[in-house]
């Protein structure tokens, strides 16, 4: 099992992206909201839980929407892929609709907002995205790695961006301004992991992590992993 952990205070051993040997994959991200409920249960095991238990994937994510309102905002997309069976891919928003919701093949992007909300920065990183796989055949794997990283670290700003502004509101513009670019940079707070996973068509998995040292963003380790899947 292979997974990200998170660093911020007091959410320290959370885990927001992983992938296990049996197929089942999990990615979450928080929702941009003006007050935090700090009383509110966390938000770090939601994607662990997934990786270990046996339910499938759409079963989890309904579980889980039962009890959306105990938590801060957050998405969760929840996957069991399969070379035999075929992947299935769900995504559950808990300040969206009741229910999870499972995804067709596509590109899809997923930021601070609901599944696919038009913010600027997500539209401009689906086009960088989009613009990479359309080479990727063309491409080794290890320089396919390299230029997803390349996205994830997009530091252009794009703005204005009246969606984001919105949802965030009661925030500091500056603060909203730092959060409109891909690759976030702001004094104490920003990107300090880029993570990509590929899955070919035999089920070859190569989990890349690239995380910066020390607080320092000239200091970065990068690691990679590569599994077959037991499916």
């Amino acid at each position: 099992m292979h997974t990200g952990l998170d660093m911020e205070e007091g959410r320290e051993g959370g885990t927001w992206l992983g992938i296990s040997k049996k197929g089942k994959m999990a990615a979450l991200t928080n929702y941009l909201q003006p007050k935090i409920d700090t009383n509110a249960k966390g938000r770090g095991a939601l994607v662990r839980n997934f990786l270990t238990t046996d339910l499938d994937s759409f079963s989890y994510l309904k579980k889980v929407s039962s009890e959306g309102h105990l938590y801060n905002g957050f998405n969760l997309i929840a996957a069991d892929l399969s070379t035999t069976k075929g992947d299935v891919i769900c995504y559950y928003g808990n300040k969206g609709e009741p229910e999870p919701i499972f995804l067709n093949a596509g590109i899809y992007g997923l930021s601070n907002s609901l599944l696919d909300t038009p913010w600027k920065k997500l539209e401009y990183g689906k086009q960088l995205f989009t613009e990479v796989i359309k080479q990727s055949q063309d491409l080794a794997k290890e320089d396919l790695v390299q230029e997803l990283i390349k996205v994830l670290n997009n530091q252009d700003p794009q703005l204005p961006d009246p969606a984001l502004e919105d949802q965030g509101k009661e925030h500091v513009q500056h603060v909203l301004n730092e959060y409109a670019a891909l690759c976030v940079r702001c004094p104490g707070y920003g990107t300090r992991t880029n993570t990509v996973i590929l899955i070919d068509a035999e089920g070859h998995v190569t989990f890349t992590e690239r995380t910066m040292l020390n607080a320092d963003i000239n200091q970065w380790k990068t690691s990679t992993y590569q599994f077959k899947l037991e499916t």
